[in-house]
């Protein structure tokens, strides 16, 4: 009898034990996912996102009579700092930049309120329509954290896990419908890029895209600037 209740107890505790240890751990993955939810809602916070754009090589190719235009792309977070610039060439210079503008009402995830009302602003892709001979490159691929919005510093998958959602939305209106998302809008302007002009890309929190041009300052024109 001794015996058995030992083994009783020990069960008890075991079993005590593994409740408290799930507990535990259920509570910590709710703690960190809201803390990644936080984070993630305060880069939603600006009402638009801005890029700019410069002409740095124009190419004439005799063999395929073509000229190419090369352009370097780069986007400011919220904070008005500049990211890693990216770098497009294109058998033309009427190219256009496509956006996608999401906007969350009563989205479907755990404290859903953080996210009411808020939108996420995205540069998606950069293309020249030439019929068969189209050219398009991604600027944020589908179910990738979107420049300007990662968490510096923070490797949870729970982060990886709202975008990917965040892009099933974007992409499947049914989905969207769902999962409590008001709309996803998608603009595509375009202009004809030109060297000596600095061209300003601007998402507004309407979903607007427009595209600004000015000369470059006279004291730039002629120089090469060391990066």
């Amino acid at each position: 009898m001794k015996a058995l209740s030992t083994i009783k107890y020990g069960l008890i505790v075991i079993i005590l034990g593994t409740a408290g240890l799930v507990s535990y751990n259920f509570y910590h993955k709710i703690v960190k996912e809201n803390e990644v939810l936080k984070q993630v809602v305060e880069r939603l916070e600006a009402d638009s996102r801005v890029a700019e754009v410069l002409v740095t090589g124009v190419r004439y190719d005799e063999e395929k009579n073509k000229t190419f235009t090369t352009i370097k792309f780069v986007e400011y977070d919220r904070n008005n700092q500049p990211l890693k610039p990216k770098y497009f060439t294109f058998s033309g210079n009427i190219i256009q930049f496509q956006s996608l503008v999401i906007r969350f009402d009563d989205i479907n995830i755990r404290n859903a309120k953080q996210l009411k009302d808020k939108s996420a602003f995205l540069f998606w892709k950069v293309f020249m329509l030439d019929g068969q001979n189209t050219q398009e490159f991604e600027i944020n691929a589908v179910n990738s954290i979107p420049s300007g919005y990662k968490v510096e510093g923070m490797n949870h998958p729970y982060e990886k896990e709202l975008w990917e959602k965040f892009w099933t939305y974007a992409m499947d209106p049914e989905q969207a419908k769902k999962g409590g998302i008001k709309n996803a809008q998608v603009e595509a302007p375009g202009v004809m890029f030109t060297p000596g002009i600095l061209y300003t890309v601007h998402i507004e929190h309407d979903g607007g895209l427009r595209i600004d041009a000015r000369p470059l300052p006279a004291i730039l024109k002629g120089e090469r600037i060391p990066e």
